[in-house]
């Protein structure tokens, strides 16, 4: 394991400074190009808000990586330099910055937005090593190969599908910067310490991601003074998904499900705003006011308040992916039922399937309050007779 050089601290400072350099200048050019928000029913912000403030995240992401780091960093894996392994990578995520940033300043249609972020799966399918092409099943399962067309498919799918879930649940302030910071430091651990053999390229790029976020982040924290935008929640989501399909074909099965663990925020909320669409009979692409932090908001938290407890959801993942990592097989499957019984305890209170959709609370009810037996069984017999 190499151990941590001055010089890359050093790099990581310095994306974090030319990050807080940026933003207030990509915020004087977000007014005059017109990325800005407007109030209206679906958004929090009661003034127009500079939208575009990722590309702060993006610019001082890209210096980091093709100029500063391939300065320090002489290693090679593969036959590749760092330079060669993260250029294909950065070309990508810029065309998911270019699409978002033209979204902030002119509104594209979801269908050129998922062309764009299409576009940027593509890239890293065919240039890159960062491939859906493997899968250890948990828990003592077989390790699963995939052909070139279904590694292609699913490489696609998880890119597009990761990134829109971090897109989707930007709707407070500091809330996907703060999450982000929070599950890319998980991944950057468990890259480090269980990874690190495999690819050491990628705990670099990792941090290098964090740094270039944490000096947006108290511009973007509440009360904000800029937002993201698509521009930025884009960015950091195709950027996590695609970091994140390393640890999906590692032959270490919990190396497997750190990634989907650690994204347990926009993973779950994604879900659950499907699952509730569908079965209100709306697309499930159709936007609505009933994500978490919607709900959140609706139970009465405060604005701060609900970006906080998001924040401690998010820890509560990452805290479970680093103990999955040191679990035994049995200790991991228990693990992961806790959490499931858990995740659906807090979604059923927070009524995020829908008004009266409570399957687990009805069960624990049916199972322990003998009144709603009866009263179950009794409207099951009469229906039964009809």
């Amino acid at each position: 394991m190499m151990p941590i050089t001055l010089k890359f601290v050093l790099v990581l400072i310095g994306t974090l400074l030319i990050s807080l350099v940026l933003t207030p200048l990509v915020r004087f050019f977000a007014f005059r190009v017109g990325a800005v928000d407007n109030p209206n029913a679906r958004r929090i912000n009661k003034v127009p808000m500079p939208s575009a403030g990722g590309l702060a995240i993006v610019i001082s992401f890209v210096i980091a990586t093709l100029v500063l780091m391939p300065m320090i960093l002489k290693t090679q894996i593969g036959g590749k330099s760092y330079f060669e392994y993260i250029l294909p990578v950065v070309l990508g995520a810029l065309v998911i910055a270019l699409t978002g940033f033209i979204d902030d300043v002119y509104e594209l249609s979801a269908k050129l937005k998922f062309l764009g972020t299409l576009l940027g799966a593509v890239i890293i399918w065919i240039f890159t090593d960062f491939r859906f092409d493997s899968f250890k099943i948990p828990f003592g399962g077989p390790m699963l190969h995939f052909s070139p067309l279904l590694s292609f498919f699913l490489t696609i799918l998880w890119v597009v599908a990761i990134t829109n879930a971090v897109n989707l649940i930007d709707g407070l302030d500091g809330l996907v910067s703060g999450v982000s910071i929070i599950s890319l430091t998980t991944m950057g651990l468990v890259s480090y310490f269980f990874l690190y053999d495999t690819d050491i390229f990628l705990t670099f790029t990792i941090f290098v991601l964090i740094f270039a976020i944490a000096g947006f982040f108290p511009y973007n924290y509440h009360p904000a003074i800029i937002y993201l935008g698509d521009t930025g929640a884009l960015f950091i989501g195709f950027m996590i998904s695609v970091l994140s399909l390393q640890g999906l074909k590692n032959a270490t099965a919990v190396a497997v499900v750190t990634p989907i663990i650690v994204l347990g925020v926009p993973i779950v909320d994604t879900t659950v705003a499907i699952i509730r669409r569908t079965l209100s009979g709306q697309k499930f692409y159709e936007a609505d006011n009933m994500h978490l932090h919607h709900r959140l908001l609706a139970m009465g938290f405060t604005h701060r308040g609900a970006v906080l407890v998001v924040y401690g959801i998010a820890m509560f993942f990452s805290l479970v992916s680093l103990l999955l990592n040191v679990s035994s097989r049995l200790g991991g499957i228990l693990l992961m039922i806790g959490v499931a019984f858990a995740l659906e305890i807090f979604i059923e209170g927070l009524e995020f399937w829908g008004p009266k959709r409570t399957p687990l609370f009805k069960l624990l009810a049916f199972i322990g309050n003998s009144d709603y037996r009866q009263e179950v069984v009794a409207k099951y017999r009469r229906k039964k007779k009809k």
